[in-house]
C-alpha cells in the first residue's frame, strides 16, 4: 500500500470515529468508558496520520 492510500484509509477511519462519538455523545446513557476509548483511538489514528504525512515529505 503506498503512502498516500494508507493516509487516505487513516484520514477516512479518522473521521468515522469522529463521527461516532457526536452520535455516542448526543445520547446521555452512552458509558463514558466507551466514548474515552473511542477519543484514544481517535488521537491514535490523527498521531499515525501525522507521522505519514512527516515521512511523506521526507522521501520527497
Amino acid at each position: 500500500m503506498s503512502i498516500q492510500a494508507h493516509l487516505t484509509e487513516l484520514e477516512r477511519r479518522h473521521e468515522n470515529i469522529a463521527r461516532e462519538i457526536e452520535e455516542k455523545m448526543a445520547h446521555p446513557a452512552t458509558d463514558d468508558l466507551l466514548i474515552a476509548d473511542l477519543k484514544r483511538r481517535k488521537l491514535a489514528i490523527k498521531d499515525a496520520i501525522e507521522k505519514l504525512k512527516v515521512e511523506a515529505l521526507s522521501v520527497h
